[in-house]
C-alpha cells in the first residue's frame, strides 16, 4: 500500500500531495517540474499533537520501511513474493515493533530541518529487516534445502520517524498521546538523539535538458526524463541528472505503447558464458543455437519498469530468450513513452534471478550462481513497442504479454 507525502513547494511554498514513489515533483499553483534528490534514502514523520512551543523536546524514533520484491533461488526452486513491512529501527523498549497502518493511514510530511527535536540513531541495521521480511531462515530451515541466491528488486526503502515527547518524566506516543515508558524505572535508556543532519535535506533539481535546455517530460513516479528538442534521456542520480545511452526498436500504428527495458550486455565466465549462444545451450533451450550467435554478446534484458515478480520474471526471461529478434536503432522520443520507474542498479541484482528462470536444467544453473560474477557490463535503455490486444500488451518479435492491470497495478509496487 502507498503513503502519501506533503510536501511544499520551493518556488511557491504551496502544498502538494505526492506519493511515496514520486521522484518528480509537479506544482499544480505554479507549474513548476522538480526532482526529488537525496544522498540517502528519503526521511519522513507522522504528524503528532505538539504545539510549536514545545516542538523543541520532541525526540523522534525510526522505523525502517521497505516494499518491494524479494527473490529465492534454492535446491526447492525459486520463490518470489511482494513484501510491504515498517520494522523497529531502533532498540527502545516499549516501543511498537511496526507501524502498523499508521503510515499509510495518515498523511506523512517530508523531514526538514524545521522539524525540530532530536532524532534516535538507527542501530538496527537495513540488511536485518529485509531478511526478516523474507523469513530466510524460516524458510532454509524448513526444508532443509540450500539457498544459492536472493535478491530485493524493486524495492522502496525509506525512514519514517514516530514523534516521542517526554513529560513528567515519562515518555509518550505524541502521535496517540499514550504513554510508553516510565522513566523512574529505566534509567539507562539511550535518549540523547543528535540534531538534524543536512544530508538528510532533499534537494530540488529544475527538470531542465543539461545538453539544450529544453524542457523534459515525464511522470512522477518516473526515474528518467527524455527531451524531445535533443533526444536525450536522462536518468537521476546522487550527483543529478546523467545522461543515458538509449534506443527504440520502432513500431508500426498497431503499436501503442512502448515499455522501457535495460539492456545489460555482459560476460559470466564462472559458468562459462561469453555469448549468446553460450546461453542457449547453459540453459537448455529447446533451440538449436545459429552460427551468428557464437558472435553475439550476451545481454539480459531486465524490464525497467516494476511488475509482480512472477510476471517480472516470466518477460524478462521471454525478452533476453527473443532478443536475436530485436533490432532497435538510435533512441527518439516517441510518443507513448512508458514511464521508467526500476533504477538501472536494481535491474542488475535481476541478471541472476533472471538466468536462474531461464533455466530448463536447474541443476545447470542454480547451484553456481554464488560464484557467478557479471564482467565487462554494458548498458543501455531500450524502448519496446507493445501492440494493444484489448486487455494485454503485447511484444510481437519476442511473444512477451503483460496483463493492461498488471501493467497498471505496477505502478503501486
Amino acid at each position: 500500500m502507498d503513503i502519501r507525502v506533503e510536501q511544499s513547494c520551493p518556488q511557491c511554498g504551496a502544498p502538494v500531495t505526492l506519493s511515496e514513489t514520486s521522484r518528480l515533483l509537479t506544482c499544480p499553483y505554479c507549474g513548476t517540474k522538480n526532482f526529488l534528490q537525496t544522498s540517502s534514502v528519503f526521511r519522513y514523520v507522522l504528524p503528532d499533537k505538539v504545539e510549536p512551543p514545545e516542538r523543541g523536546r520532541l525526540l523522534y524514533a525510526p522505523y525502517i520501511r521497505f516494499r518491494g520484491n524479494i527473490f529465492l533461488v534454492s535446491e526447492a526452486g525459486m520463490t518470489c513474493r511482494v513484501v510491504d513491512t515498517t520494522q523497529q529501527g531502533t532498540i527502545l523498549p516499549a516501543l511498537p515493533p511496526s507501524l502498523g497502518v499508521r503510515a499509510q493511514a495518515m498523511k506523512l510530511a517530508r523531514l526538514t530541518a524545521e522539524t525540530g527535536g532530536r532524532f534516535l540513531r538507527l542501530s538496527i541495521k537495513t540488511k536485518v529487516i529485509l531478511e526478516k521480511a523474507a523469513q530466510i531462515s524460516e524458510r532454509s530451515g524448513r526444508s532443509g534445502q540450500v539457498m544459492f541466491h536472493r535478491a530485493y528488486i524493486g524495492d522502496t526503502v525509506s525512514l519514517i520517524y514516530l514523534p516521542l515527547l517526554r513529560d513528567n518524566n515519562c515518555l509518550f506516543d505524541a502521535v496517540t498521546d499514550t504513554m510508553l515508558i516510565d522513566l523512574d524505572r529505566e534509567t539507562s535508556l539511550p535518549l540523547q538523539g543528535k540534531p538534524f543532519n543536512p544530508r538528510w535535506q532533499v534537494n530540488f533539481l529544475p527538470t531542465l535538458c543539461p545538453r539544450c535546455g529544453g524542457d523534459l517530460d515525464g511522470e512522477g513516479d518516473c526515474l528518467v526524463l527524455t527531451c524531445g528538442n535533443c533526444d536525450t534521456a536522462w536518468e537521476i542520480g546522487n550527483d543529478g541528472l546523467r545522461r543515458l545511452q538509449w534506443q527504440i526498436l520502432p513500431g508500426d500504428g498497431d503499436h501503442p505503447l512502448y515499455l522501457a527495458f535495460w539492456k545489460i550486455s555482459t560476460r559470466i565466465p564462472a559458468m562459462e558464458i561469453e555469448s549468446f549462444a553460450d546461453f542457449i545451450n547453459k540453459t537448455n533451450q529447446p533451440v538449436v543455437p545459429r552460427p551468428q550467435w557464437h558472435e553475439r554478446p550476451m545481454s539480459f534484458w531486465i524490464p525497467a519498469f516494476k511488475l509482480r515478480p512472477k510476471i517480472f520474471l516470466r518477460v524478462a526471461r521471454q525478452v533476453t530468450i527473443g532478443q536475436w529478434r530485436l533490432d532497435p536503432e538510435k533512441g527518439h522520443v516517441a510518443p507513448n513513452l512508458y514511464p521508467v520507474t526500476l533504477p538501472a542498479s536494481e535491474a542488475r541484482q535481476a541478471v541472476k534471478v533472471t538466468l536462474a528462470a531461464s533455466a530448463t536444467s536447474p541443476g545447470n544453473i542454480f547451484p553456481f550462481l554464488p560464484q557467478a560474477r557479471l564482467r565487462d557490463v554494458k548498458m543501455s535503455l531500450v524502448y519496446l513497442p507493445f501492440a494493444d490486444k484489448q486487455h494485454d500488451w503485447m511484444q510481437p518479435e519476442t511473444g512477451a504479454v503483460i496483463d493492461k492491470n498488471v501493467l497498471r497495478f505496477g505502478r503501486t509496487l
